[in-house]
């Protein structure tokens, strides 16, 4: 027996699956975040994998990681893991430094011959006293485990190998005590047109979990104290899926239909392969021939009356940025999702950052004003998705809606919201009693322009880049009028203040210091918040999601405090906003550019030295 020397009781645990990026460790790590949501643990995830196409076999370089948190009170993937997998020498090298001391290391040791040594530029044949791992190490033959269990199977040895990452799978579900009814549904459902595939792989999961129960060998394993969840559906969802469901509730919630004009581009992509899945429901998505025929199609869909979204990353929302400026002049309704990614330029495509902000709020020509969003983790990528579609649809206005790739494809624990949950939409359309007559920037009493469907009799117009008369709406190259145009826009957006919550304050309201953040790094900045306060630090820590125009607290907020310290994975950018917006704050600055989302102890460390002068 597999004996558990120490059964240890957590409120959390961290896994990391790494391998080749061959290797299946992202399929591995969903299917035990699918488990682990199954059982009513709270989940956060980060795939971690390369960006190149098929780097050499068993390079540093070709490493492919997935790391997931799993228990109670659960915000962020971790800064350690308690369980490290590693497929082969090169994934214990890149990942030993996120193993804690003591933790656990599970490697397939048939993957440790000396020529995989040299591959991972191993000078010795003692890779674990090379790289000084202190850790319990399990070594597992699972490339010669998995080729005996399919030998009967009738698959290639290329295919058998293909199902190694299950039997990774099935050894960590014995060693955190979790069924494996979950991974087993999941595993049909994905190879239910090819039953042979299945059957090999689900008699390799069961393999795994078998064989912790069979080898001589000692290992700590772990139980998770979980609270119990809110009765309801729960879901493992990612970010670019939750973007997806909160656009369709959406278009449901304002009887609008919901087109999607966009172009392949990581890591935004699987916005578009989800939404192209759900014609049931009434879903346009068309892929374009570029980013700019993909706003430019969603542009003529909103005029024609749809709920009209496109979505990109960093390098296609540059390309999006003279279309965008025509959804501003023509008062259209438009929803942007940007899923920030390193850059500049092709940069680090499948990395995360949150260097688009300034490109949002001001990458256009002109005065161009629009609404700038943030979402917090990949289940407020529902929610702020349906946020960006309401704003856009109620008051006739582009809406950027910034995601990022480790939200974007990170995943968390998400229980499906009642339809009662979220409010009706109510387009601005032109009243009953104005329709004769009516021009074509006529405006609500809050400067929003009505919107005319096209074939709506009576209601015959046209919108485009040209200035407009404010009163007619003919073409207009009026000096003043420019001006007053200008001014309209402007104060429309501004007004969407009032539709918005107030900024929330969590923490030490009567601390000296407010951490700040927005979007994404939601997770770390909290989870800082709360190892700083038992540490005895007085602190107060607020995350922005609705980014331009500002909750209408902003400025009283902020002031209370005598130092605001703002973290983001850029050089500076919302700091540089806040500071230009209310000047009178003192604003410390922590940063970070590498490509990774941040690591709690870093926050942390950084704030103890500011706040210590």
């Amino acid at each position: 027996m597999l004996e558990k020397t120490k059964e240890l009781f957590r409120q959390s645990i961290v896994v990391r699956f790494s391998g080749d990026s061959g290797d299946g460790m992202q399929l591995a790590g969903t299917i035990f975040s699918n488990v682990s949501a199954e059982v009513g643990d709270q989940i956060s995830t980060f795939p971690d994998y390369p960006a190149e196409v098929r780097a050499p076999q068993g390079s540093l370089n070709g490493v492919s990681g997935f790391q997931v948190h799993i228990g109670h009170g659960v915000h962020t993937p971790g800064d350690e893991c308690d369980v490290l997998v590693a497929m082969n020498p090169a994934a214990l090298k890149q990942n030993a430094g996120f193993l804690r001391r003591g933790g656990v290391a599970i490697v397939d040791i048939d993957s440790f011959k000396k020529a995989d040594l040299e591959k991972a530029l191993f000078t010795t044949d003692d890779p674990y006293t090379e790289i000084d791992l202190k850790a319990q190490v399990v070594e597992v033959p699972m490339t010669s485990m998995v080729k005996a269990a399919l030998a009967d199977s009738g698959m290639d040895f290329k295919a058998q190998m293909k199902c190694r990452n299950m039997f990774a799978l099935g050894l960590v579900c014995w060693l955190f005590n979790m069924p494996l009814d979950g991974a087993l549904h999941f595993l049909q459902k994905k190879f239910e047109k090819k039953p042979a595939v299945y059957e090999a792989n689900a008699k390799v999961v069961r393999g795994g979990f078998d064989y912790g129960h069979n080898i001589h060998a000692s290992v700590s394993t772990y139980r998770i104290e979980s609270d119990k969840a809110r009765p309801g559906i729960y879901t493992d969802v990612n970010g670019n899926k939750a973007t997806a469901w909160g656009l369709i509730l959406a278009s449901e919630k304002s009887g609008r239909p919901l087109f999607l004009g966009s172009y392949p581009i990581t890591p935004a992509t699987d916005i578009l392969h989800e939404l192209a899945k759900r014609r049931d429901l009434g879903v346009k998505a068309c892929q374009m021939e570029d980013e700019i025929g993909g706003i430019c199609s969603a542009l003529g869909a909103s005029f024609a009356g749809h709920l009209a979204v496109t979505s990109t990353s960093g390098p296609g929302l540059a390309l999006k940025s003279e279309a965008l400026g025509l959804g501003v002049m023509a008062e259209l309704p438009l929803v942007l999702i940007d899923v920030q990614r390193g850059g500049p330029s092709t940069g680090l495509p499948t990395k995360t950052e949150q260097t688009d902000l300034l490109q949002a709020l001001y990458g256009r020509s002109g005065e161009c004003p629009l609404v700038v969003l943030a979402a917090l983790s990949p289940t407020d990528c529902f929610h702020m998705a349906f946020e960006a579609a309401r704003l856009a649809i109620e008051h006739m206005t582009p809406v950027i809606l910034l995601t990022d790739a480790f939200i974007a494809n990170g995943s968390s624990a998400w229980r499906i919201p009642d339809e009662d949950d979220y409010p009706e939409i109510h387009p601005n359309y032109v009243p009953e009693e104005m329709r004769e007559g009516w021009r074509a920037y006529q405006r609500n009493a809050e400067g929003v322009r009505y919107w005319a469907i096209p074939g709506t009799e009576g209601l015959q117009h046209r919108v485009g880049g040209l200035e407009k008369d404010y009163d007619t709406g003919v073409l207009s190259n009026d000096p003043l009028n420019h001006e007053r145009m200008v001014n309209a826009r402007k104060e429309k957006v501004a007004n969407v203040a009032r539709h918005i919550p107030e900024q929330e304050l969590l923490g030490d309201a009567d601390a000296d210091t407010v951490l700040v953040g927005w979007g994404g790094t939601y997770g770390h900045l909290y989870t800082a918040m709360e190892q700083l306060q038992e540490q005895g630090r007085k602190i107060a820590f607020t995350q922005f999601r609705y980014i331009n125009p500002l909750p209408v607290n902003t400025r009283e907020l902020l002031t209370r405090f005598k130092r605001v310290i703002v973290a983001e994975l850029n050089d500076g950018q919302f700091a540089h906003y806040l500071q230009a917006e209310i000047p009178e704050l003192n604003i410390c600055r922590i940063n970070k550019v590498q490509g990774q989302p941040f690591l709690v102890h870093e926050i942390v460390d950084q704030v103890n030295k500011i706040m210590e002068g």
